[in-house]
């Protein structure tokens, strides 16, 4: 690893033209993607080569974001390796690394998340950072796969690393590593994934020091100025322009943790007044003794409402300018975002979800011409077991795409597993692993009714050809399903079916680990939709028509929901006969809805009801 250059320029720094600034934009973005590419070819690991679980960023020299990721849950990233390590003793070949989601205050969010950082130096002058961000496959804890529903409290997890030093001046410390490896059930994966995450920040060192060359420090530093007061001036625009003056309320319900806590709220009011946004969810409800709660730092809601605002806006990145753009976060220690040391974290991505539906459903209150329905969370799923003849231990990580939520102008995105990750392909699990992948499907009828309709989610059917093995299924949307907004309805629930359509059919709960797979069992996940948007009748019949052929919408589906008469053995709608039945039939709408409509102030209160029932785990 070279570990510095010599000074490129001590003149003074000249201004920053906007051809420039616009060279610097695209370098930046450049060698972000060059990173993330060089990590997803080089590892080993499924989860990070086919899923793409990972993302990779940059940071100047005072530690703020200059190109991150549209994850909305980026948390703190960089402080908490300045926090154990100042800048002003950092070399030039060091490398730090943490994973503890409590020590780093959600700078990952649970424990198979690995952070890599370096410094990075010009002339000996620290000039800014760069870092890799990983799930890993297994790195202990007392089920292959790490996370599990089962988990009561983050020591049954994975290793908790805190931030160390890893690199000094590019020397490894073996045993730090070792030791690290030892608690893996899959070493030879953990050791190549580790070695590609560690590429993918000697890269990004790379072509920062070349882009410190080309320009100069300061001149980059200037550049690096300006990006980030672009995006938050636009960012806060858009979002002052959406929050007039006034107070609004949101809540949003996760359906369980797998331990007996159901119904579980997130409640979030903003309030604009005197030129500032504050959002407070401190009356979000307690922490769970089950693994869903989110450890979250406050610049995850930052990220979701600045994801929101540049969204159709390219020309702005995904920097500090975002960390900003909602003047004051209130969280309340103890709360499921923000849990207490040792809450389990493990499925802590079915409150993700609900977080970004929270925000999302404040921007229906304030704005509902700007409303963007609810989207359904993927599901994730663990299969352990051994392969006949060899003995071998495997671990298959099962992840299932979901719908979105519809649009103003659009229908949601149907089958997204987690914005850009992936699904694994059929033919990967069927040749690493030993299943016969029986079905691929979009879930009929799922997708929530509407002007525009939500995103379908997937079916997916597997059947066991190994001997007994063991699997632990998480889905989320089942109780509470992804509400529709401006009279769109919502989405519809999913379901785990166990051998389906024969006498042993049985529906398996939405959380739970140890579910018992024989050989010859057939499994069938079903994934939820996303909310629609607008009123169902106001949807062309000749789109509902395309539904139908297309295996979205059921016949059924388009005559009650839709209002729409179809021959489908002619591919034809019957415009006159849809006119008839609409006209009588339209029904009157609010502005949410969830198996029933909701105008704001009864969705929160409906919310709110919920709350006698909640023991308390605090």
């Amino acid at each position: 690893m070279q570990n510095f250059v010599e000074a490129s320029d001590v003149r003074p720094a000249p201004s920053v033209t906007p051809v420039m600034l616009e060279i610097v934009k695209g370098v930046l973005s450049s060698a972000q993607s060059e990173m993330e590419r060089l990590l997803q070819r080089t590892a080993m690991l499924p989860v990070i080569r086919e899923k793409q679980d990972y993302f990779c960023g940059l940071f100047d020299r005072q530690g703020r974001l200059l190109m991150g990721t549209k994850l909305p849950l980026l948390g703190n990233i960089l402080d908490p390796v300045l926090e154990f390590f100042p800048m002003a003793e950092m070399k030039p070949g060091d490398v730090y690394w943490y994973d503890d989601p409590y020590l780093s205050r959600g700078g990952v969010s649970h424990t198979l998340d690995q952070v890599f950082i370096s410094p990075i130096f010009v002339a000996e002058q620290l000039v800014g950072f760069t870092h890799s961000w990983a799930h890993f496959l297994d790195i202990g804890g007392t089920h292959s796969g790490s996370t599990t529903p089962d988990a009561p409290e983050i020591f049954h997890e994975d290793i908790l690393i805190p931030p160390v030093r890893l690199y000094r001046e590019g020397v490894l410390n073996e045993d730090l590593f070792r030791t690290f490896v030892h608690n893996s059930r899959f070493p030879d994966m953990i050791k190549g994934d580790v070695r590609a995450m560690m590429a993918a920040v000697e890269r990004g060192r790379l072509r920062m020091v070349e882009l410190f060359e080309r320009f100069g420090v300061e001149t980059a530093h200037q550049a690096f100025d300006q990006l980030i007061q672009q995006t938050r001036e636009f960012a806060r625009a858009r979002l002052d322009d959406i929050f007039t003056p006034g107070r609004y309320k949101f809540a949003e319900l996760i359906d369980q943790d797998g331990h007996g806590t159901t119904s579980i709220a997130i409640r979030m009011t903003l309030t604009a007044a005197e030129g500032k946004l504050v959002l407070d969810a401190t009356d979000t409800d307690d922490q769970t003794l089950g693994p869903i709660n989110f450890l979250m730092h406050p610049s995850v809601v930052q990220m979701v409402f600045g994801i929101y605002a540049l969204a159709r806006h390219p020309e702005f990145m995904f920097n500090e300018g975002l960390l900003s753009i909602i003047d004051e976060v209130k969280l309340r220690e103890g709360s499921v975002i923000k849990s207490r040391f040792t809450a389990s974290l493990g499925q802590r991505s079915v409150t993700v979800s609900r977080v970004t539906s929270a925000c999302l459903g404040l921007i229906a209150v304030a704005r509902p011409d700007l409303a963007l329905a609810s989207s359904s969370a993927y599901s994730a799923n663990k299969l352990r077991g051994v392969f006949m003849g060899s003995g071998k231990v495997f671990l298959k990580t099962l992840a299932i795409a979901a719908g979105q939520g519809a649009r103003p102008a659009s229908d949601g995105p149907d089958a997204v597993y987690f914005l850009n990750q992936q699904n694994y392909p059929l033919e990967f699990a069927e040749q690493n692993y030993p299943l016969l992948m029986r079905r691929y499907a979009i879930n009929q009828d799922s997708g929530g009714p509407g002007r525009w309709r939500g995103g379908g989610g997937v079916i997916r059917e597997f059947q066991m050809i190994s001997k007994t093995a063991s699997i632990s299924i998480r889905m989320s949307n089942v109780d509470y399903p992804a509400d529709g907004v401006n009279a769109g309805m919502s989405g519809r629930s999913g379901r785990f079916v166990l051998n389906p359509g024969t006498p042993g059919e049985k529906i398996l709960p939405s959380l739970q680990d140890g579910v018992t797979l024989e050989t010859g069992d057939i499994l069938q996940i079903a994934m939820p939709g996303g909310g629609g948007y607008g009123h169902t009748f106001d949807r062309e019949p000749e789109r509902v028509l395309r539904d139908v052929l297309a295996g979205f919408v059921s016949i059924e589906s388009a005559l009650e929901d839709y209002g729409v008469v179809l021959d489908v053995e002619s591919e034809s709608a019957d415009l006159a006969a849809t006119r008839d039945r609409r006209a009588p039939h339209r029904w009157p709408t609010k502005l949410f809805h969830r198996r029933r409509y909701f105008d704001a102030e009864e969705w929160w209160n409906s919310a709110d009801a919920l709350r006698s029932s909640r023991p308390s785990r605090v």
